[in-house]
């Protein structure tokens, strides 16, 4: 019988043990939230416009740069492909020491993976560069953009492309 008050002692003592464990083990369980598309949409696309808000204003390079990720690759019509940050760096460098450069587009209808840690969405961008005879042109583009949300919780584009819209169609009399 002593054996028996024994082993009914430990198995009570093994389990108030283990409730402090189950309740850490809930409480981090529950601690974790499930990806809502609705709000992480409204945050990516507010992350966007913040983006191209910096690079309109064209003023804080590292800023501009820092929304895309360390692995970036950008693929612009009649320009290389650019891969990394510090490919990346140089060019908006060089771009916003251009005269008359200017840059703004608009993202919309962003797309998530099922896990939530990578989107897509598409975009339209207005460019004004110098053109050949000295003034400036502006270009109408639409794009692409990847992005994925890091480690620490941020979104960065990690996929940038984009290209000319087409010209367009006569107009039919």
């Amino acid at each position: 019988m002593p054996e028996l008050q024994i082993f009914v002692k430990t198995i009570l003592s093994m389990s108030r043990r283990s409730i402090p464990l189950a309740y850490l083990f809930v409480l981090v369980s529950c601690s974790r939230h499930a990806f809502d598309p609705v709000s992480e949409q409204a945050r990516l696309l507010r992350r966007d416009a913040e983006w191209a808000d910096l690079a309109s204003v064209g003023k804080d390079v590292d800023k501009i740069v820092s929304y895309w990720s360390d692995d970036a690759v950008l693929i612009f019509p009649g320009q290389p492909v650019l891969e990394g940050k510090p490919a990346i760096r140089a060019y908006v460098e060089a771009s916003l020491k251009t005269p008359g450069f200017k840059i703004h587009w608009v993202s919309e209808k962003p797309a998530f993976s099922p896990d939530g840690k990578l989107a897509y969405m598409r975009g339209t961008d207005e460019l004004t560069v110098p053109g050949p005879n000295g003034t400036t042109t502006t270009l109408h583009l639409r794009g692409i953009s990847v992005w994925r949300r890091d480690a620490d919780g941020q979104w960065r584009c990690v996929v940038d492309i984009s290209n000319e819209e087409p010209s367009a169609p006569p107009a039919v009399n």
